[in-house]
């Protein structure tokens, strides 16, 4: 089937298609330019910055898992002046919505980049909020509505471009978690980030991370993920980017339809680089051989036993 639609609208922006290569597992793209043609990309959420340059955690820091990885890389990365002066440039020359993801120890770190980023050559910036904080005894600031709420609010007045709020799934409401950023202001929720896990080597018995415990992903998380999106968009009036074990393109019809707008691949990077592409090929056949012309029919499209549309 030709002329497709593939185009989805988030924040007033648009997107040539749904499919967003996730922080953490795309690097800045830029090292992804001899394997694919970025140009393709709805958009790509760089490696997530802080405000300083950080080094990570001691390996081993990635682990394998059954239908999954855990990853207890401790946010390696240059810091957000090397990005403003080396990278965001030459990402802009792409035809595809930049995001910068900025992580951060206290409120007024994230504040501080936010405001940094003001005006960076970037579409949108993501608040990731499952990051400890520091001045909570180590408390995630993802895991409070109260601190969920109070922490957007106070990023809102510091960006001029639209806001994503990425949160954690390791709460015991994520719907809750969800609306208090929406009323702090946020443009777009992102969901779900990595479940805290760990692994254990029997023959040393030993935990396999120098971390002992790290985040884990990849097609195990999907349940659990399309659960949570579904649950979300239940209760919020913003789009929803999902993700969590995104590996073909019906995967990414699920998410649609569980509510979500958009959808992250990340894992599936680190499986092959070429992943994004075969993925959009699979929306693509997906759509041709059920005779759908517009992507944005799928989201929310969950049909119930009734044969009613939630």
């Amino acid at each position: 089937m030709e002329n497709l639609n593939l185009g989805v609208n988030m924040a007033g922006l648009s997107f040539k298609n749904p499919i967003i290569a996730a922080s953490g597992t795309f690097g800045f793209g830029l090292g992804y330019e001899d394997y694919l043609d970025l140009n393709i990309l709805g958009g790509i959420s760089v490696k997530g910055l802080t405000l300083e340059a950080r080094k990570g955690n001691p390996p081993p820091r990635i682990a394998e898992t059954p239908s999954g990885i855990l990853n207890s890389v401790g946010l390696e990365n240059p810091g957000i002046e090397y990005f403003l002066d080396r990278t965001a440039l030459p990402l802009r020359q792409f035809d595809t919505v930049i995001i910068a993801n900025i992580n951060g120890n206290t409120s007024d770190e994230y504040c501080h980049m936010a405001e940094k980023l003001q005006d960076a050559p970037i579409d949108m910036v993501e608040l990731n909020l499952s990051c400890p904080n520091v001045k909570e005894g180590g408390i995630a600031f993802g895991t409070d509505p109260k601190t969920v709420y109070s922490i957007t609010k106070a990023v809102k007045r510091h960006t001029s471009q639209p806001l994503i709020v990425k949160l954690t799934p390791n709460v015991t409401d994520i719907s809750q978690i969800a609306l208090a950023a929406q009323q702090g202001g946020a443009d777009v929720i992102s969901l779900v980030n990595t479940f805290l896990g760990m692994a254990i080597d029997a023959r040393t018995r030993r935990p396999i991370l120098n971390n002992i415990t790290g985040g884990l992903s990849g097609p195990a998380i999907k349940p659990l993920a399309l659960r949570m999106v579904w649950q979300v968009s239940q209760l919020v009036e913003i789009p929803i980017i999902g993700m969590g074990g995104i590996m073909t393109g019906e995967d990414v019809v699920e998410f649609l339809l569980a509510g979500a707008t958009a959808v992250s691949v990340g894992t599936a990077n680190l499986v092959s680089p070429t992943a994004m592409i075969d993925i959009l090929d699979g929306l693509k056949n997906y759509m041709t051989a059920n005779k759908i012309t517009n992507v944005n029919e799928l989201i929310g499209g969950l049909i119930t036993e009734g044969g009613n549309k939630l």
